[in-house]
């Protein structure tokens, strides 16, 4: 096991990795950035080191500044969290250049997985089904009426090295080809500094359902079950729940099966998650892999009845996964998260930063809430707007729909603007209530929150 790791990243999933790090008796040390030294983070953390000023391409995103703050530390590992250069190969590489062990897959792995394109040719060739669409990257409009004449309307244009929703942009019609296509590489170009786009087919109505995976050194490879998290606005994902509404206990084995067939293709080593669209006749795609932690983990956590962040680090230290012997899992009982933003949802979700006057947040059985913020702590303007994860679980869905229900209502969150409500309104829809929840829900349910 490690003596001293570095935590490469800020707010909860900084605090989430600390805490891990306590209970397997190794030395924290988390860098932050001067804008961050108040977090809860740095206030539990065995050590500190400051990075560099508030702007994220001069500390969370600078690997000289993060390398220099292990080395000076003495630290003999990195954990990334997620988000930043959790999925940076350059950064992996920097770390085994500097005898540092980066908690996460190797540096090759997340380069053949991290572009999209080529990920899609790596899943094919393991067997795993795919949506119909180019075999790469397509260079020209002229390509793009190629792919588009073979697979038909209507198509999804994605940024290659994108995740997020950046970079993808719809298109129904060859009269909106060429603009849909020149804007997904614009964006792509900005969000990514890669202007590279592939084309599918847009599969429908479908659900956002994802596999969370692990693998060690030793030989093992499991899956945990899976996530449901067809809840977007303009495809981020808002809330999540385990298992799915929609699978079967066989469906289920199926898609865990065909993730693992994926990690073995590609030689994947730690946490990882398999994502596929599911359309309406329970048919599945492979749709990309993120080669790291997710914000959502905790719900599989609590249907599993594990801890991924401490067999992420026990598996990066060289040693066998904890939970090998429990494998194949099966769902205990349900869970939802709800992320907490701090943005307004009334105004486009439009972000709000400022000081947290007053906080109240929900306890009681069943709850569990990750967040580094505290009464009075000043949400920033540089980051990301996630300021809380609230996690609700039951032994039966609607036990945890109605834990939810009573979580969202005790939390109090005054001083800015946040998701609450959206939240409070959505678990209250029928047709979420019912489980009949696909990624265009807020399209067909809740049009309001487009704007």
């Amino acid at each position: 096991m490690f003596s001293r790791v570095l935590v490469a990243n800020r707010g909860e999933i900084a605090l989430r990795v600390v805490r891990a790090l306590r209970e397997l008796g190794v030395t924290s040390v988390v860098a932050h950035s001067e804008a961050d030294a108040d977090t809860r983070a740095v206030q539990e953390a065995d050590e500190t080191v400051c990075i560099g000023p508030a702007p994220s391409s001069r500390s969370y995103l600078s690997i000289p500044a993060i390398i220099g703050a292990a080395n000076s530390r003495h630290c003999d590992a990195v954990h990334p969290g997620y988000g930043f250069l959790s999925e940076n190969a350059d950064f992996a590489r920097a770390c085994a250049d500097n005898d540092l062990v980066f908690i996460g897959p190797s540096a090759e792995v997340i380069e053949r997985m991290g572009e999209k394109s080529n990920a899609k040719q790596t899943m094919i060739a393991a067997g795993v089904p795919v949506v119909p669409g180019s075999a790469g990257a397509v260079e020209t409009v002229e390509d793009a009426r190629r792919v588009a004449d073979e697979i038909g309307y209507p198509l999804l244009i994605k940024a290659s090295a994108g995740g997020g929703g950046k970079g993808m942009r719809e298109c129904w019609s060859a009269d909106d080809l060429e603009h849909e296509y020149d804007a997904a590489r614009a964006e792509a170009k900005v969000a990514f500094g890669n202007d590279e786009v592939y084309i599918e087919r847009l599969v429908q109505h479908p659900r956002h359902v994802e596999i969370q995976v692990l693998a060690d050194t030793h030989g093992n490879a499991i899956h945990l079950c899976e996530r449901d998290c067809s809840v977007q606005r303009r495809h981020q994902k808002l809330i999540e729940e385990s298992p799915s509404p929609a699978l079967t206990p066989e469906l289920r084995a199926a898609m865990g099966e065909t993730a693992v067939r994926a990690v073995r293709e590609v030689g994947y080593v730690n946490a990882g998650t398999i994502e596929f669209l599911l359309d309406d006749q329970m048919r599945y795609y492979f749709m990309e892999m993120n080669t790291r932690i997710q914000v959502e983990h905790p719900v599989t956590e609590q249907i599993t009845l594990t801890d991924l962040v401490k067999e992420q680090i026990r598996i990066a230290a060289g040693e066998p996964m904890s939970i090998a012997g429990r494998a194949p899992f099966s769902p205990v009982g349900h869970a939802f998260e709800f992320r907490i933003n701090a943005e307004d949802p009334e105004n486009g979700f439009r972000p709000c930063p400022g000081t947290i006057t007053r906080l109240v947040l929900p306890g009681g059985p069943g709850v569990r809430v990750d967040t580094h913020v505290y009464q009075g702590y000043r949400v920033p303007p540089t980051y990301d707007s996630l300021v809380a994860k609230i996690i609700c679980w039951g032994s039966t869905r609607d036990e945890a729909l109605a834990r939810a229900e009573r979580a969202l209502g005790e939390t109090v969150i005054e001083g800015i603007k946040t998701t609450l409500p959206f939240h409070r309104e959505a678990i209250a829809n029928e047709y979420f209530r019912k489980g009949e929840v696909y990624t265009n829900f807020i399209d067909e349910h809740m049009p309001q929150y487009l704007r």
